[in-house]
């Protein structure tokens, strides 16, 4: 069994937060942000992951202004989600878009990166002590704040720290402070936390570059080095400012990161040099104690890549939390598989709700695996990390998903299969053919297939969630036991105590909704989003 650090509680209870993200401009008034808080009930989460900005808190320098925050909290109590904040300060996409303009026009205190060429970027320098300064100083009046506004009722259950910091356009800042630190020895602590861990990509550049135990930048890390010292520079940086939060208000921060798709990838071009992509992930590990979790933005549906970033990200010392995804079919991977914490749609939020405040119907694919997470949340805080879980996930041509249970054979069949004439119920009455909404052209395929979880509480206890399949159950017996089968009836061994249709309620029980009757396993076990979760005792 894996131990799940929860990084995410409410009242000191583990939560796994089902958010979605509003676009960048959401938070600047209640028009705006409306809009997402309705958006985020009619699809059935329960968090809504939102803006700040340091522009808008400290128009002018010492004077601070949280009226859009309060407004932010209030309007989350009335639609009764939580909030997860995103500190848009010193980064944002790699730039400084969101800084004060007071920090944007005095370009001598606070300090921009520089090209070798002489000119300057639109980004502020993280070896700038006064632009990190006066950053750790707003977000620290932001969390004081925050501690009595939202002390008791914990609203606010986490604060992003910047958003997808780097630089775009260099690998370094080559201004005269940051030369002298790439010219100088690498720090000692760098070198030791190498030796100490032995091994990971900083480690292999160390090695490759010659092992040296003292140098300058470029002299122990060889052609990386701009990045490598860049990421030290950052991580420092927006340490100091996740320090400065929490000595006013202990919340669970985390830093995002811009990831890209090929390996064969210029920092500063593809993607922000000193962001924690993979190969400098060991550094913001050693550089940010006060930092909860590095955690991706996982865009991809390249199901090798998913599950390639997924490992990276889940560490003993990374709980795995995606502040930006579409809640594609790996997603069930990624709870079952990596012990998911929560996640942020991110993508199609904005369109999900018509203008009448219905769902767009071209949008109910993705809506439904959100909704099938939503249900399923008790039995992942209690399933997670055990063998217990397991991950229902139609790949491209799979017709069938085989899973080794605990004294059962389960064969999971996507789809109709073989199966044409036989209906669900009188609820389900699309199942013949192609689903009309495969041939919308705004619904991605990856978010038709068959998806979801199979949990198995005890030896004849299931739990199932998902849409797009049907579960078949299949004792092991000893061969001379085993009767011949035909077609689809596997549960020619197996008697069926109840399959039941419901819910968790707040104390964590289910409760039946619905029987299902006469023989409903005989055809599989479906199940699909608009039904909850689908319970099975078996019987002996």
């Amino acid at each position: 069994m894996t131990k799940i650090k929860r990084v995410f509680t409410v009242d000191g209870k583990p939560f796994f937060p089902v958010s979605a993200q509003a676009h960048n401009d959401a938070g600047y008034n209640d028009l705006e942000s409306e809009h997402f808080f309705k958006t985020i009930r009619l699809v059935g989460g329960n968090t809504l992951t939102m803006p700040v900005y340091w522009l808008q808190i400290e128009p002018e320098e010492g004077k601070f202004d949280f009226s859009g925050v309060d407004a932010l909290i209030d309007s989350a109590r009335r639609y009764g989600v939580r909030l997860i904040l995103l500190w848009f300060a010193t980064w944002k996409n790699g730039n400084m878009d969101y800084v004060p303009k007071w920090v944007k026009s005095d370009k001598k205190r606070f300090k921009r990166v520089m090209l070798p060429t002489g000119g300057d970027l639109w980004n502020l320098s993280s070896h700038c002590k006064a632009s990190q300064e006066a950053d750790k100083k707003a977000f620290n009046t932001l969390c004081k704040h925050l501690k009595v506004k939202d002390g008791p009722q914990h609203t606010v259950i986490g604060i992003q720290l910047e958003n997808e910091s780097g630089i775009l356009g260099s690998d370094r800042d080559y201004g005269p402070e940051a030369q002298k630190i790439f010219d100088s020895p690498v720090p000692k602590a760098l070198i030791s936390a190498m030796k100490t861990t032995g091994k990971g990509p900083v480690y292999d550049a160390w090695q490759k570059a010659g092992g040296k135990q003292s140098g300058s930048w470029p002299e122990v890390f060889g052609w990386p080095a701009g990045e490598f010292m860049t990421a030290w520079g950052i991580a420092n940086y927006i340490d100091g400012v996740a320090e400065a939060g929490k000595s006013a208000l202990d919340l669970p921060m985390y830093i995002n990161v811009w990831l890209v798709e090929s390996s064969l990838v210029i920092a500063g071009e593809h993607y922000p040099s000193g962001c924690p992509v993979p190969k400098v992930l060991d550094i913001f590990k050693w550089f940010t104690p006060h930092v909860d979790m590095i955690s991706p933005d996982v865009e991809y549906n390249n199901t090798m890549r998913y599950h390639e970033l997924c490992s990276i990200y889940s560490r003993p010392d990374n709980p795995l939390f995606f502040p930006e995804t579409p809640p594609t079919t790996n997603l069930f991977s990624a709870i079952a598989d990596y012990n998911l914490i929560g996640y942020s749609w991110m993508g199609g939020f904005d369109n999900l709700m018509a203008e009448d405040g219905t769902l767009r119907p071209a949008m109910q694919e993705v809506v439904n695996t959100v909704r099938c997470i939503v249900s399923a949340i008790p039995l992942i805080l209690k399933y997670q990390g055990t063998d217990k879980m397991h991950a229902v996930v139609q790949e491209e041509y799979m017709p069938n998903q085989w899973v080794d249970l605990d004294g059962w054979v389960g064969r999971i069949q996507f789809g109709v299969g073989r199966l044409p004439f036989e209906r669900k119920d009188w609820r389900h009455v699309k199942e013949a053919g192609m689903p009309k909404e495969q041939a919308d052209a705004d619904v991605k395929p990856e978010y038709l297939r068959g998806r979801g979880l199979l949990i198995q509480a005890s030896k004849n206890e299931f739990y199932l969630v998902g849409t797009g399949w049907r579960l078949f159950l299949r004792p092991k017996l000893p061969p001379e036991e085993t009767l011949l089968l035909f077609y689809h009836h596997d549960l020619a061994h197996a008697r069926q105590v109840s399959v039941d249709e419901g819910h968790f309620d707040k104390n964590g029980e289910f409760v039946v909704d619905r029987e299902r009757n006469k023989t409903p396993l005989v055809s599989g076990a479906w199940v699909e989003a608009d039904i909850g979760v689908l319970r099975i005792i078996m019987g002996d």
